[in-house]
């Protein structure tokens, strides 16, 4: 094989395995919206937070790693409800707008908060995988990627199932549709509002553990919500087949923008490359590969 072409499918086996980790943070897009029809602009906040408690369990209190992550999906299960029940529940029946500002704000309060965390700086979340790459002919796959793509299959599978068969999955769906609706068929929306923040936590708590580990735990770990913004735009805010999917395409087009393009230009095309993909899926098909098409007359 050669050079170029071995190239070409390291870039394309690390972008796959990097846009499985993205899909597990559009995760918790698509599980607040399928709820709610609200976007939660704090997304990247909950990862932070998650990643602030596991760090913090394994490198200031010498937690073991079993104790950190389960505190990890404790404290955002707990936050989604605390959350839900505090401030958006007064938000039940109100135009989304008024959520969708709830989550701006809240967002913007997590990421100033997090500088008066127990630790200061980036610190490392170390977990018990080796450093080395896989070699399998000319890939190199890192294990940490590996375990991430393994661990958002897992959920994204389980999310699916969820949705398509359970009662409750049906249900939170048909909350989404029209809550005022589900309310009068005797569905508890106040309760499938705070299992959709749960559910969010659980996966952004998972994310917080596998992105910290790759790029280690400050503020900044935050913006791995917007990052994944465009993957639920290319996707479909509703779809869970449409997270995997955008995941992937966005992780392949900035690795393959970041290993051909950065030479000539000098780098940075790795951050931009994602949101012209969003732009362009705006103009062309809006509402994502697999989103409900819905026509709106304002």
């Amino acid at each position: 094989m050669s050079d170029d072409l071995s190239f070409f499918f390291l870039l394309m086996s690390n972008g796959l395995l990097i846009g499985l980790m993205y899909s597990l943070i559009a995760l918790g897009f698509v599980l607040v919206y399928k709820a709610t029809d609200a976007i939660n602009f704090a997304q990247g906040e909950f990862v932070m937070i998650a990643g602030f408690v596991a760090a913090g369990c394994l490198m200031v209190w010498g937690a073991p790693l079993w104790l950190a992550v389960t505190l990890a999906v404790a404290s955002l299960v707990v936050f989604g409800f605390v959350l839900e029940r505090v401030m958006l529940r007064r938000l039940i029946g109100r135009p989304v707008i008024a959520v969708v500002m709830a989550t701006i704000g809240l967002a913007s309060i997590l990421r100033g908060v997090g500088p008066f965390t127990i630790f200061s700086g980036t610190k490392p979340l170390p977990l018990p995988i080796r450093d080395e790459p896989f070699m399998l002919g000319p890939l190199f796959i890192p294990p940490i990627q590996l375990l991430g793509a393994g661990v958002s299959l897992t959920f994204l599978a389980g999310f699916g199932w969820f949705f398509l068969k359970s009662r409750k999955g049906i249900a939170m769906r048909a909350v989404a549709d029209n809550q005022q609706v589900a309310m009068a068929m005797g569905i508890d929306v106040e309760r499938y509002f705070g299992v959709a923040w749960a559910m969010t936590g659980v996966v952004s708590a998972l994310g917080g553990i596998l992105w910290g580990n790759l790029l280690g735990v400050d503020v900044n770990l935050a913006l791995v919500g917007f990052k994944v913004f465009p993957v639920v735009i290319l996707g479909g805010l509703d779809s869970i087949p449409g997270a995997i999917l955008g995941g992937l395409i966005v992780g392949v087009v900035e690795n393959i923008a970041a290993g051909y393009v950065n030479p000539y230009v000098g780098g940075g095309t790795k951050d931009f490359a994602p949101y012209v993909l969003m732009i362009l899926a705006l103009m062309i098909r809006p509402y994502g590969i697999f989103g409900k098409r819905i026509i709106e007359r304002v």
